[in-house]
Parts: C-alpha cells; structure tokens; sequence
C-alpha cells in the first residue's frame, strides 16, 4: 500500500508552524534547554523566506521538522526532555482551516522507569504546546514529590522496631498487574520487617508476615503513596485470611514468584497456574492458606 502523496501547508498555516519553532526559541534560551537540529534550522529558514517573499515553492522540504525541549522541574538539577515534531505537509492542504498538531514524544530520564513515563504520556493533551508543557511539568513534579515522601517514610519506618504481635496475613487481588507497583511491594517490605511472597496475575496474591501493626502500616502507605494516582474504585484488594496463633516466618525476605510457577495462560499471558501455586505453598506448610485466599 503506497503513502498518501503529502503537498505542502499554505503559507498562512505554515507561518502559524514556523512561529511555535520562535516561540520555544525565545522561551528557552539558556544553553542545554532547546535542542534544534541543523536541518530543522535550514528548512525553516528556507521556508520562511518563501512565506515573506513568495516565489518558486521549496523543493526536497520534508514532512516535518524535529525540535527537543529540556523542561526544568522543581528540583533544579532534574528535567525532563520532551522532543517535539512540527508537521509541515498535509493531504489536502485546500481543505485545511487549522494547522496540523504537533507531535510529543516523551524522553525517558534516569530517574523513571518505561512505565511511568508511559503513564504520564498517556493522558497527555494534543492541543497547545504550553498546556502541554504545564502538564508534563505538573505531573513530573507531582511524581518526584511521591518519590520524595516515600523516601522520607522509609527512612522514618527503618528506623524503629517491628510493632504488634507476628502474624502472617494474605491478600486477594482479582488483577494484579503494574509492574512498578508489584516492584514497590517487594522494595518496601524490609523497611517494615516484613518478609512473605508477591504473585501477580489474575487472580494476585500478596502475603505478608511480621508485626500486625506493621503490617497494617505497610498496607496503608502502599495505597496511599505508590497506589496514589490510581482511582479508588480501581484499588482492589481484600485481606483473605489473618493468621494469628504461633506463627513463625517461613519466608527469609519478600519476593516476587509470579514468573517461577510454571507457564501462565490468558490472552496477555496474566492468568497464573493455580495448581501449581497450590503445590507451591504445600511445599511450604501453607496448603491451608490457598482453599481460604483463592476460593
């Protein structure tokens, strides 16, 4: 199947491109902010001589041109590099009132994984580019800001000894998916002297073994902090069974088994072999646990 045959924007839409390329240039002047390739320079030089002057139509221009922008965050010595396109044809130029949107691509930084940069691209405007720079802004921001408060928790919470009496309690996920929020269950577990397992699928199960009122803060600060921007009719989950009566940790630390029970079936490959889980916990002196959590 051949491309559409793309013509070029006429000359009031193609000034209306050219003056957003102005515009990030005098917003962002300081060296390391704007990132303009050579050839973007040289086609919109080219083609804004021919919005001025008129004459011949530019030949070989392309479909359109590249530009990156560096946004500061609130933290001074963090950005966050959003590259952006300016189309510069169209299909049918005579049928065309308002300019063609530009495209945004968000740059992974170091300090965010692939998922969360997607999360925030997903619900990103199309429309202006200084709404869309606003928003980037505020939800960058806004993650760093979780980021920090859960450090400081961490550090608050590793601090002091384990509360309440042991016990070993589980909980049922009817989807448990995200792999970042899978990462911070494990990741947060020490901080609270926690020890047990992550499974993650459909059904999810997470167990947790160490001081009740440990683990009831543990439960508190995962759905208040990495769960935060989730909605609440989405936060799904539902403590299955407590155990309270001698309970001795069988776990060393806090894991994730999702990918060590065998193969996983479902279109997205999410739901779990329950029997194995079954053997799996048998294995451990936990068989008690699956009838009461899983059915």
């Amino acid at each position: 199947m051949h491309s559409p045959e793309l013509s070029l924007l006429p000359t009031g839409l193609m000034e209306s491109q050219l003056s957003i390329v102005d515009l990030l240039t005098a917003m962002f002047p300081s060296p390391g902010e704007l990132e303009v390739p050579d050839t973007t320079i040289q086609y919109v030089e080219k083609l804004r001589e021919w919005c001025e002057d008129g004459g011949a139509m530019p030949s070989k221009v392309p479909s359109e041109v590249s530009l990156a922008v560096n946004l500061p965050l609130a933290e001074g010595d963090k950005s966050i590099q959003v590259n952006i396109s300016v189309p510069l044809k169209c299909e049918d130029p005579d049928t065309l009132i308002q300019p063609p949107s530009l495209g945004y691509v968000l740059r992974q930084p170091d300090w965010m994984t692939k998922a969360e940069v997607a999360e925030i691209a997903t619900s990103m405007p199309e429309s202006d580019v200084l709404e869309v720079f606003e928003y980037i802004q505020s939800e960058a921001n806004r993650f760093l800001e979780a980021k920090q408060s859960m450090a400081k928790a961490l550090e608050k919470a590793g601090s002091r000894e384990a509360r309440g009496p042991m016990v070993r309690v589980w909980f049922y996920f009817p989807s448990l998916s995200t792999r970042e929020k899978r990462d911070d269950m494990v990741n947060l577990a020490p901080a609270y002297s926690l020890t047990g397992f992550v499974l993650a699928g459909k059904p999810g199960v997470l167990c947790l073994e160490g001081g009740s009122t440990d683990i009831d803060s543990y439960m508190s600060f995962i759905k208040t902090h990495s769960w935060g921007d989730i909605p609440s009719h989405q936060k799904k989950v539902s403590e299955r069974f407590r155990e309270t009566t001698d309970i001795q940790r069988v776990f060393s630390g806090m894991e994730e088994i999702t990918g060590s029970l065998g193969e996983r079936g479902g279109q997205r490959a999410n739901r779990g072999d329950m029997q194995a889980f079954e053997a799996w916990l048998g294995s451990k002196g936990l068989q008690e646990a699956f009838e009461k959590v899983i059915f």
